[in-house]
């Protein structure tokens, strides 16, 4: 090799260009290569990748040139999930269009991932806010119309203020909104709805498939869709209605102290017409929480209706209240309120003076044990409750649901958590959602031959709300079935319905259709999926929903869209901050800005010091983030690639460091001397080091499949050190040209550039795994232990299985040990084969 150091700005560039004139990384769906799905969760267009994305990208990127490696045919793809508020409110902040926007990001982030040298499948990029992708989600939409799985109600929705649009569930944050952080609303509006409830039972059964998922996802899951069984039941009124309510705890009906209905319940309603002071406490819940999750911290409210509920069991008058903690979307919108086994009902009761009776308990015998300030939830036996005393709380609720069917005022019943996907949002940069409203024919849907239903690009986004819904022309269209005049639906689609299937578009991208049906069974489901724990519900459940929605359509024939998922930690690093002097509120400055030296570190502007702070997940507003673009100008791609590998492992975070980076990068520059001494014509054998080469490279290939690359990255060090060390051979160049191969996946520059200098021809982008020696991967000689009176003298290594005759004479042959024994008399010799030699004196 020419050059003594390795200079990434002149090589890396170089490569990247060889790579896309040759079209290294194209997926051939034709091929009769096995096939390997290897796909990160896409990223939003932002304008800037982050390290986090670094991170995430090299993990998939370094599995998908092994399977190339390996002989797959490999399918590794990127694009954008590019709808969204966040480019309405930068269009509205910088005076510009949301598209132009979006894709001059796109641009600059394509640019920055290229930089990094990602074995990507750039022909099959797509941006969902292209109408190529989104009219092919209103085709699928419709599809899913007609087949009963989309419908439109009014119901009651969570309404963000700032963002002027709708909601679901599991974007309420704390009672706020998952993007602006405003404090969300309840309103009523008419919604579309996918009825994902009806793929409850399969999406719970169908966790237990995911073997190849994290635990603490499939949880998540699970508890989301909230399976459970018990009694739904009516109390008679004394106004002469009924309420219908819900319990998974029927055997716990002896303790029913009150009801409880919510603020949207048809009671509440009928009450607050008649009286102020309801009304009042009903707005006062709508503008509280949203969910059921921030409804256990909140403080439990309140107000007597006046109307009481007949007990089934015992006659006894009991309460109705309207209560805050009651929301209508759950159950039926009233609860049997048992606060001595519910603590939700537990701190109501104390708050307004109601009776905590104990109907469970450990025992018999502690049937009048007091409660020791909070509801007790668990198992025990049945107490003051009749003709339950004594049974289980399984026996007691068989009974109850039992007598229940039989005077019937209730049946058993099974109930979800899950509620459908309300996919309707009131902005302008998203999917338009292909309905029209006629005054004649009700709504209608837009013809699959009309399609797609674009966006107008003329609009005011200088203001909050909907433009779609005040544009002057946009919305005003004729029906397609009479054709009257009608008007446009102005609601578009949830982006999670964007994302929910974009993988299967990148599998199969035919012009005319969503996608070609064995095409995309050709790839999916997708053998390997990462991205972050923060999607575990939201769009890992949706993408779950979407795929067999489509299979229930006939579309496709997978249940599962990804097989193996894979949660990877953050990339962390510690905070710069000073106290303002006039607010007193933290100042933070970023790393840049920063001299980190010793225990200490000071601002450059003035040299005065600041304070370091936790080591936490990289943030815009606490300015401790490292721009990617930077410090692959200081080091190269290669070393920040190799960084995001060491050290951690990936499911964990991992601590950006200047000097973990710059080890990195004298790695680097290690190898490339390392490489320097290749020589192809080099004779002679060094069988330990051979052994030691295969070895490490049958265990780098089992830790890239198990996506362990922090234990790769620390066996590829080892094995340097051993070259290193090791005299010239044909083994030492043998494991000089493995070491390349084994980096090239990790680190693709340096690997391409070494193997052009070794003369090997062809990319090594495109060159094979190293073959093992199954031979070699078993060692024959063993390192022995060789003690006198217990402590270590000397170690042997000899062939593995040597007698222990053989063993105790070369022992007591070493050097080292006769200067030991120095004379004594040998008592005994304990030799413990294949492991060490004791010699007693």
């Amino acid at each position: 090799m020419n050059e003594t150091r390795f200079d990434p700005s002149q090589v890396d560039g170089r490569w990247q260009r060889a790579w896309d004139k040759q079209d290294c990384f194209r997926a051939d769906s034709n091929s009769a290569k096995p096939k390997s799905y290897v796909l990160e969760m896409f990223p939003y267009p932002s304008g800037r990748i982050h390290i986090g994305h670094v991170r995430n990208y090299t993990m998939g990127d370094v599995l998908a040139r092994y399977k190339r490696m390996t002989g797959h045919e490999v399918l590794h793809p990127m694009g954008w999930d590019a709808f969204g508020m966040p480019a309405e409110n930068a269009a509205m902040e910088k005076k510009v269009h949301p598209g132009e926007w979006t894709y001059q990001n796109i641009e600059n982030m394509k640019a920055q991932l290229k930089r990094l040298g990602f074995a990507l499948d750039w022909s099959r990029e797509l941006a969902t806010c292209s109408p190529d992708y989104y009219g092919h989600e209103q085709a699928l939409f419709l599809d899913f119309y007609e087949s009963g799985l989309v419908y439109r109600k009014e119901s009651a929705v969570n309404w963000d203020p700032v963002d002027q649009t709708v909601l679901a569930n599991e974007q309420v944050i704390d009672g706020r909104g998952w993007r602006s952080g405003a404090l969300v609303e309840k309103r009523k509006l008419s919604q579309w709805f996918l009825k994902i409830t009806q793929f409850a039972e399969e999406l719970l059964d169908g966790l237990g498939s995911l073997q190849n998922w994290p635990e603490k996802v499939r949880l998540m899951q699970e508890n989301w869709i909230g399976k459970s069984s018990g009694l739904q039941f009516r109390f008679d009124l004394s106004d002469g209605g009924d309420v219908e309510v819900y319990s998974t705890r029927p055997d716990t009906i002896y303790g029913a102290s009150f009801v409880a209905v919510a603020a949207d319940h048809p009671i509440a309603q009928a009450v607050a017409e008649k009286n102020a002071d309801a009304q009042d406490f009903i707005e006062q819940c709508r503008a509280g929480g949203t969910t059921a999750e921030e409804l256990e911290t909140a403080e439990k409210l309140g107000f007597d209706t006046g109307i009481t509920a007949k007990h089934p069991f015992t006659g006894a008058a009991l309460p109705v209240y309207i209560a805050n903690f009651v929301l209508m979307d759950y159950g039926t919108g009233a609860v049997m309120a048992v606060p001595g086994h519910d603590q939700r009902d537990f701190e109501f009761a104390t708050k307004y003076g109601l009776p905590i009776p104990r109907v469970v308990a450990p025992s018999a015998a502690e049937a009048d044990k007091p409660f020791d300030g909070e509801a007790e939830s668990g198992d025990g036996v049945l107490v003051n409750s009749g003709e339950l005393d004594g049974m289980s709380v399984a026996e007691a609720k068989a009974l109850v649901i039992s007598r229940a069917e039989s005077e019937g005022w209730g049946e058993g019943k099974t109930v979800w958590r899950l509620r459908d996907w309300g996919v309707s949002r009131q902005r302008y940069w998203g999917t338009p959602i292909p309905f029209v409203h006629c005054d004649s024919c009700g709504v209608v849907p837009v013809p699959k031959d009309q399609l797609p239903v674009k966006l107008p690009e003329d609009v005011d986004v200088s203001i909050p709300g909907n433009p779609l819904e005040r544009h002057p022309t946009w919305k005003h269209t004729s029906c397609p079935k009479c054709g009257g005049a009608a008007q446009r639906e102005t609601d578009t689609l949830d982006t999670f319905a964007d994302s929910s299937w974009y993988f299967i578009r990148f599998a199969s991208q035919p012009k005319d259709k969503p996608f070609d049906p064995a095409e995309a069974a050709a790839w999916l489901p997708v053998n390997q999926y990462i991205g972050g724990i923060e999607h575990a519900i939201l769009h890992l459940l949706y993408a779950r929903f979407w795929t067999r929605a489509l299979k229930h359509v006939g579309m496709l024939d997978v249940s599962e869209p990804f097989a193996q998922l894979f949660t990877q930690g953050m990339v962390t690093h510690e905070t710069y901050s000073r106290k303002s002097a006039e607010n007193g509120q933290p100042v933070y400055y970023s790393p840049a800005e920063v001299d980190r030296t010793g225990e200490g570190a000071t601002l450059k502007a003035d040299g005065q010091p600041v304070e370091i702070g936790r080591v936490i997940k990289m943030s815009k507003s606490k300015k401790n983030v490292v721009d990617p673009d930077q410090i692959v100008d200081l080091y190269g791609a290669d070393a920040v690639r190799w960084f995001m590998l060491s050290d951690s492992p990936p499911e964990r975070d991992l601590p950006w460091s200047e000097a973990g980076i710059e080890g990195c990068s004298r790695f680097v520059q290690r190898l490339w001397r390392l490489f320097a001494q290749y020589d192809a014509a080099a004779e002679g054998e060094d069988k330990a080091l051979a052994r030691k080469t295969h070895q490490t490279v049958a265990a780098v290939a089992e830790d890239i499949e198990g996506l362990s690359f922090n234990k790769a990255v620390a066996r590829i060090y080892e094995l340097t050190g051993a070259v290193e060390k090791a005299k010239p051979s044909a083994s030492r160049s043998e494991a000089i040209r493995s070491i390349l191969l084994l980096i090239a996946p990790m680190m693709p520059h340096l690997a391409e550039e070494g193997w052009a200098q070794m003369g090997d021809g062809a990319l090594v982008a495109e060159a094979s795994w190293p073959a093992v020696d199954e031979a070699l991967l078993v060692d024959d000689e063993v390192t022995i232990a060789v003690q006198v009176k217990g402590k270590l003298r000397d170690t042997l290594t000899v062939a593995k299985g040597m007698p222990k005759d053989e063993l105790e004479a070369l022992a007591l042959a070493s050097e080292k040990v006769q200067r030991s024994i120095d004379g004594a008399a040998i008592r005994k010799v304990i030799v413990v084969p294949d492991r060490l030699v004791n010699i007693v004196i």
